[in-house]
């Protein structure tokens, strides 16, 4: 029974070594994969494509907010010349009422 608590005690200890040296030693460096000239190539015209695509969508997204914008103010342009039509009829019922009286 003494073997046992005088072999745990050595046996942690050489665990907290091995761990310590391991986390000391210097450590394996990575390496980057070496790009060939013919893929850098076709990765930055696929980026450039995805750019151009953007800003297409940018494009789209403005000239529509216009289409928008001009065509509320047709509405509302149209909005107002029916008022003012509806306003005219009145004016004018209201006129043949009193001669027609």
């Amino acid at each position: 029974m003494q073997h046992y608590f005088t072999t745990r005690p050595k046996l942690a200890i050489a665990c907290l070594t091995l761990l310590l040296s391991g986390c000391a030693s210097d450590p394996v460096p990575v390496t980057a994969p070496i790009l060939s000239g013919e893929k850098m190539l076709s990765e930055s015209q696929d980026i450039a494509n995805l750019g151009d695509r953007w800003k297409k969508g940018k494009q789209m997204i403005i000239n529509g907010n216009t289409l928008v914008r001009e065509g509320q103010n047709k509405i509302d342009e149209g909005n107002r010349m029916i008022e003012e039509g509806e306003k005219i009829q009145r004016e004018s019922e209201e006129g043949y009422k009193n001669i027609k009286n």
